[in-house]
């Protein structure tokens, strides 16, 4: 348990940021797990639409700092990978 005023302090700060970040992170998952479900049942269409919102929110996200710019652009770039190798087998 913290025993400074500061320490204390830093409690209630990180604790309205994790309040503040969850629901973007939570937000974030989201939009790439169901665009990662559509490219699996090879519905490219929505697929595709599902993506963008998925490297918008990702964008956000990264922007706003809740997660690392590099992370975003790794977990963009698997997600177009995926997306990519749908449309290769469809056509």
């Amino acid at each position: 348990m913290a025993n400074t005023k500061s320490a204390k302090k830093m409690i209630r700060v990180s604790a309205r940021k994790r309040t503040r970040n969850k629901p973007i992170r939570s937000a974030t998952k989201t939009f790439v797990s169901k665009a990662e479900k559509l490219i699996h049942q090879k519905d490219i269409e929505g697929a595709s639409k599902a993506v963008l919102e998925a490297v918008s929110t990702l964008d956000r996200a990264a922007s706003k700092g809740n997660i690392h710019r590099n992370n975003a652009a790794r977990r963009k770039s698997r997600l177009t990978k995926k997306l990519n190798a749908a449309l290769a087998t469809k056509q």
